[in-house]
């Protein structure tokens, strides 16, 4: 007969994030998952490798951060009169314009919030793998699921597709290289949100889990 979970320690335990059914915390190998006996929800799985491929996911998106956001997201051919927009060229553009509030918010939702993440990602993972300042890594960790919310680079890339489109019946309109960075960063990051497993990056971070980065 299993002990009642009142009697067990908080760190066996888990409780869903849909219906708040507390449970037993299952013991997963590679490429396993739990999901909830009531409503079906995907409480964690354990991935292979997961700090090693996370790392290596961040630095190909630190890599892509400086195109993405300062090389030429399109070129614009206008009654002879040709103009190369950037991301940062939008943020001045809006700023120069008057509409500072607004140039601030794509700043810190476009630009600063997602290489703030990024920068937290890559130091949680480090201290993981060098094992050192693990309590500094959680502090990071904590921050960077508060910047989830923030960082947009979804919405910024629908506006983008959609101003093009309008734009396309009244000018000659060439894609730029910064689109194809922008674009490949926007994925490089949903890969690494898939990849980057919380539950096993939180049991790192506390010790539990001495095989997340093997």
């Amino acid at each position: 007969m299993s002990a009642p979970l009142s009697s067990l320690p908080v760190h066996e335990l888990v409780a869903c994030h849909e219906c708040d059914l507390l449970m037993r915390k299952p013991q997963l190998a590679d490429g396993e998952s739990a999901q909830c006996p009531r409503c079906g929800y995907e409480l964690f799985s354990h991935r292979h490798q997961v700090v090693r491929r996370s790392l290596a996911l961040v630095m190909a998106a630190l890599l892509l951060y400086i195109p993405a956001n300062f090389l030429p997201i399109m070129q614009l051919n206008l009654l002879g009169q040709t103009s190369q927009d950037t991301v940062w060229s939008g943020v001045l553009g809006l700023y120069d314009s008057g509409m500072q509030a607004i140039a601030v918010v794509v700043f810190l939702c476009s630009m600063a919030v997602p290489l703030l993440k990024l920068l937290c990602q890559l130091l949680v993972l480090l201290s993981i793998r060098l094992d050192f300042g693990r309590s500094y890594g959680l502090l990071l960790y904590r921050i960077y699921h508060h910047l989830r919310e923030w960082g947009m680079l979804e919405v910024y890339l629908m506006g983008i597709l959609v101003a093009m489109v309008k734009l396309m019946d009244l000018a000659d309109l060439s894609l730029g290289l910064g689109l194809f960075c922008f674009t490949a960063l926007l994925l490089i990051q949903i890969w690494l949100e898939v990849t980057m497993s919380p539950q096993q990056i939180w049991q790192a971070l506390s010790g539990e889990d001495v095989h997340a980065c093997d």
